[in-house]
């Protein structure tokens, strides 16, 4: 991978201290999906990766893997499907639940929403603990689908989310 690539995408995130509580820096992608060139190559890099692994269904968490996950859905002419918080979907779902650091959390996926032994390529913004992204693996397999992969524009390594994932191999594109 081209450090000029790397370069690029890191100089496009943006910190935002104290966000959104005291003692938080946040990672903002914003300033890197306003860039089209930037965009565009983040796109390029999870192509590159996955060109290879027989993907059939790209499948984005809610909110801001829609952005990235349909985008690259789009590139690589496979399908879509969103994964979202609890009550967001109107059709039959499967949900999970997953620990968060304070209180628990969940997700859910249509019920119909992955053929039977589809390979799916699971994508987010973020890698922090691990725990959505997990689960969400677990909703791919319950809806019949085989994880080849989950990608991730940044990885905060320090949280050890990727710990988590195995078996399922994580990839980013940029680790802090």
């Amino acid at each position: 991978m081209s450090d000029k690539r790397i370069e690029l995408l890191t100089s496009r995130i943006r910190d935002i201290p104290d966000f959104p509580k005291p003692g938080i820096i946040f990672k903002d992608i914003t300033p890197l999906l306003a860039d089209p060139q930037a965009f565009a190559t983040s796109l390029e890099m999870f192509e590159e990766r996955y060109k290879d692994e027989g993907v059939d269904v790209i499948v984005g968490i809610e909110s801001r893997g829609f952005m990235f996950g349909a985008a690259l859905a789009n590139k690589m002419n496979k399908s879509f499907v969103p994964v979202r918080k609890p009550g967001k979907l109107p059709a039959a779902t499967y949900r999970c639940e997953y620990e968060l650091e304070y209180g628990t959390d969940a997700c859910e996926i249509h019920q119909d929403a992955i053929p039977k032994g589809a390979k799916v390529l699971v994508i987010d913004d973020l890698l922090a603990t691990g725990g959505t992204a997990r689960a969400t693996a677990e909703l791919v397999g319950r809806a019949g689908g085989e994880v080849v992969g989950i990608a991730f524009v940044i990885e905060l390594t320090f949280l050890n989310g990727a710990e988590k994932l195995s078996p399922f191999p994580p990839y980013s594109l940029i680790k802090y």
